[in-house]
This record gives structure tokens, sequence and C-alpha cells, in this order.
């Protein structure tokens, strides 16, 4: 039976479209109304505020907490200090990536580790002989995302103070009412933006606070849906769309390292030992047989493929999680595993697997376009991600 988060009863409430979805076993809003627009819009007009409480959780505590997570992941964890998060990846000792998530340090020996997956038996796993607890808090801890280029003020009045100092990917203790929270400045977006984080038992009131502050500046409910358009053009992936977990792949061809996740910043070659330093040694060296890259596709060489069957052209209003070829003359070089319409940039974007011969900026590829049941092809851009980056994000 699938679990609500303790923000349902208000989430439910305003369900008018009843588009719900499955994530890590909870019921969230794919969108509220019966269109996603006015959602996605206010991701980047005004405030958006999304429920993000089944993302799993787990405190590490302990003497060797550092110890711990310097050993799992590929960030230098003993440069992270105190009110900071990092974002990272994790690998297998082959230097594929198993998961990525977000990692929030309170104190010298206290982290939080956020992912999308499971992870509480691997951690176990790699903590043998350490001092070191580790706790699954995630139906314990709740958290919402306050995303949009209004989030800073209407969080302001939410908690009575400035956020003007809190630096981008750091985080900070605040109460709401009288909740104790913790917001972090990080996000799934691309844009100016918080989450914030309390315990799911005072989680309402944290709710009905946001709601209330953020009306005058048009705070809006926001869904999956229009998440999912959001993180494409900020070029951020998505766990079994983007890339298969090392642990979940059936094929060597289905496994990633950061390098070709476009991730070679999170990788910290010169710390001690952690799994797959060995591995990703190597490839810094010899260079990503592949790179994730992003894919501009060429309005003016789609429109025809439509017109030559009779048909106005025909983009999806939703953002599509299906694998498409992308090729190199008469080879396939590549696939992209998200594409959209971006209603801001007013571009048919993806994000793109290329072979790295092929995942050259500014060159001319094609993609593979479904005309009336026929598979055509449509000329596409290599370009760098993000494909949307607002300097606000981290001023």
């Amino acid at each position: 039976m699938l679990k609500t988060t303790p923000f349902h009863p208000r989430t439910a409430a305003l369900m008018e479209a009843q588009q719900w979805r499955r994530w890590a076993g909870f019921l969230v809003a794919s969108a509220y109304e019966m269109s996603h627009e006015r959602e996605y819009h206010a991701i980047r007009s005004s405030a958006a505020l999304f429920d993000v409480s089944p993302l799993y959780k787990y405190h590490v505590r302990g003497r060797d907490a550092t110890r711990l997570l310097d050993r799992v992941v590929t960030r230098n964890v003993a440069k992270c200090q105190p009110c900071q998060v990092m974002y990272t990846p994790w690998c297998d000792p082959r230097g594929k990536v198993i998961d990525d998530g977000t990692l929030h340090r309170f104190g010298e020996d206290n982290y939080r580790l956020t992912s999308a997956d499971p992870n509480l038996r691997w951690l176990h796993q790699n903590a043998r002989g350490m001092q070191v607890d580790i706790e699954d808090v995630s139906e314990r801890v709740a958290s919402l995302s306050l995303q949009g280029p209004l989030s800073r003020v209407i969080l302001e009045r939410a908690i009575g103070r400035d956020l003007g100092t809190l630096k981008y990917f750091r985080l900070t203790n605040a109460t709401i009412g009288d909740v104790a929270v913790v917001i972090s400045r990080t996000g799934y977006t691309g844009d100016l933006g918080y989450e914030v984080w309390m315990d799911g038992a005072d989680a309402l009131p944290v709710w009905d606070a946001l709601m209330g502050h953020g009306k005058p500046y048009g705070i809006t409910p926001a869904g999956m849906l229009a998440l999912d358009i959001a993180r494409i053009e900020a070029g951020l992936i998505l766990l079994d769309v983007d890339y298969v977990s090392a642990r979940k792949a059936l094929i060597p061809g289905q496994l990633s390292s950061p390098f070709e996740l476009a991730l070679a910043w999170t990788v910290s070659i010169d710390k001690p030992p952690f799994n797959g330093k060995q591995a990703l040694t190597r490839e810094k060296t010899d260079g990503p047989s592949w790179s994730l890259m992003g894919l501009e596709i060429d309005w003016l060489t789609l429109e025809p493929l439509y017109e030559n069957m009779g048909l106005a052209p025909r983009v999806a209003a939703i953002a599509s999680r299906v694998s498409v070829p992308v090729y190199d003359g008469s080879r396939q070089v590549g696939y992209a595993t998200s594409s959209t319409w971006s209603p801001l940039l007013k571009r048919y974007i993806a994000l793109a697997h290329l072979e790295a011969s092929a995942a050259r900026p500014g060159k001319t590829l094609e993609f593979e376009i479904t005309v009336e049941h026929r598979r055509k092809r449509a000329q596409a851009r290599v370009r760098k991600l993000p494909f949307y980056d607002p300097p606000r994000k981290r001023a």
C-alpha cells in the first residue's frame, strides 16, 4: 500500500486533477491542476512549493562519520565545512555510479545524506569496524522545496529574518512559527531556491505558514511534471531515467561513471582511498568513452517533418523520459534520455549520452522523431549543460 507524506492533508485538498504518482513508495502530486503549465511558470517567475519528503534521508554521526562518508562518496568530505551542503555521487569499485544526492554537514561529526534509492544496508557494509551511528530518518524528516525568484522574500517573511548571507549550498537553523526547521539553499530546478527540513509531526504548520506568507507573491503548489521540465533546463540528471544505478545495471553498457555523467567536478581523485578511486583515476587519465551533453533540436528541420504528413508540429506538453537514438550520419552515436519543450527558452531540448567523438559543443547531429508512426530525423546541435543558469541561483 502506498504511503502518504506528512503534507498529504494539504496536498490532497488542492489536487483538482487527481494526477498522482509513486515516489519511493509514497503518493505525490504529478500536477495539481489539469495542466502543469502554471506550476512550471511559478518556478521561473514567482515561487513554487514542492513536497519532496519521499527522499531517503540518513543521519550519520560519530567519531568516524567523516571517515565513512569520505570512503563512500567521490567528494572530499574532509573539506566540507559545518553548515555546508555538498552534492555528490557515489560509486561501486568499478567507478560506476550507484546513486547521487546531497550531504549536509551539521557539525564536526554530524551529517545527513539524502538519496533517491535506499542506501542504508550499503552504508552499514562500508562502516564495518568504524565508530559511527547510521540512522534511517526517511519517514521522520519531512521536507519542502521552495523554488523561484521570489522564494527568498517568502521564506524571509516566514522566518522573520534576513537570508541575504545564506550562500549557495549552505544551511542554517530557523523557526517558522513555533517549529524548528533547517533551511538549505539547494534545489532541483536550477533557480534560486531553498529546501526546508523539519520533523514530520510539525509539517502542516510549516506548509500553512509558507502558503500564507507566499500568497501575496504568487506562491503555487507544484508537482513532478513541472519539476521535470525545470530540471532538464537545468541539466540535472535523474536516477533510473538519465542513468542506471550500478546496482541495477544488467549489462556493462548500462553503467555510467561520474565522468560520463558530466560530474567530473565531483570527483576528488587526490583524497584518501574511496570506492572506485583506482578505476576513476585511470578514466581521468584516459578520458571517458561517453559524455552527457545537451541537445538543442533545430525547429526549422523538425517542422517540415510534420508538414510533409499534413500535420502541424507536435511537441509533447510534458517532459519525455523515453530513450531516443541520436545519429551522426548513418551511425548511431548516442541516445537522449530526457527531452522537453522549454516554455522559457522556446526550444526543444534534451539530455543525451554521446560517444566522446560526437560530444563536441556546436557539432550537428540528428535526433530521431516519430511522426505519425514513422521514424524521422531532425537536426540537433550539441551544447554544454545547463541550458538555463540564471545568476540569481548563486547570487
